[in-house]
C-alpha cells in the first residue's frame, strides 16, 4: 500500500540527501532514516567493508531487505543510497510504498562536493585508490548516465545545485505537503 507520508530521497551521492533529509523530516514532523546507516547497523560493518569483504551483490541484498522493513512505515523521510534504484525490486518497492523525490545536482557540483570524500566505494579505483578530480567527474558522469533515467521517474524532481540548505528545505517541505494533500485527495475521490 502506498503511504504518501513515506518520503524517499534519491539522487547521486553528494546531492544533499543526508544533509537535507534530517532537516526535511524535522520540518514535516517525520522521523529520518539513512538507508546506508541502517544497512551498516544490520551488517555490523561499514559500507566500505561490505563492498570489500562481501561484494556489491551482498550489499544490494541487504539494501533490499532493509527497504522491505522500512516500506511498512509511515511519516518517515528515508535517504537512499545513490544506486538503490538500479535494483528493479527496490525501485518497485519504493514506487509502490511511498513518494520518491529526486535531489538533482550537476556532475560539476557533485565532483566539488565529493572530490575529498574517502567513504564512497564506487568513486575509488579498482584497488581502492583515490581517483583524481577528473577521474571522479568522469565516473560521476558515467554513473549518472546509467542511473538518471530511474531518478527522473521520481514523483518530484528538486534541484540542489545553487540553493542554500534552509531555502531548499522550506521549498521542498511546501512541495511535499502539496503533493501529499493532492495524493490523499485523489485517494479519497477514488473510493
Amino acid at each position: 500500500m502506498k503511504h504518501h507520508s513515506l518520503i524517499f530521497l534519491t539522487g547521486f551521492s553528494g546531492s544533499g540527501k543526508s544533509t537535507i533529509g534530517p532537516l526535511l523530516a524535522n520540518s514535516l514532523g517525520f522521523e529520518f532514516i539513512d538507508l546506508d546507516r541502517e544497512i551498516e547497523l544490520a551488517a555490523g560493518k561499514s559500507i566500505n567493508r561490505i563492498f570489500a569483504e562481501d561484494g556489491e551483490d551482498a550489499f544490494r541484498s541487504l539494501e533490499l531487505s532493509t527497504l522491505e522493513k522500512i516500506g511498512r512505515q509511515e511519516k518517515m523521510v528515508v535517504s537512499l543510497g545513490g544506486g538503490v534504484l538500479e535494483n528493479d525490486r527496490c525501485f518497485e518497492l519504493i514506487s509502490t510504498h511511498g513518494t520518491l523525490i529526486y535531489l538533482k545536482s550537476s556532475p560539476e557540483i557533485l565532483t566539488l562536493r565529493l572530490q575529498h570524500k574517502t567513504d564512497r566505494p564506487l568513486l575509488k579505483g579498482p584497488d581502492g585508490q583515490k581517483l583524481t578530480r577528473e577521474e571522479i567527474q568522469q565516473r560521476i558522469a558515467e554513473l549518472l548516465k546509467k542511473r538518471e533515467p530511474r531518478y527522473l521517474k521520481a514523483d518530484l524532481v528538486f534541484f540542489t545545485d545553487s540553493k542554500k540548505i534552509g531555502t531548499s528545505v522550506e521549498e521542498l517541505t511546501r512541495k511535499i505537503e502539496r503533493h501529499i494533500r493532492r495524493a490523499s485527495k485523489n485517494n479519497t475521490n477514488e473510493k
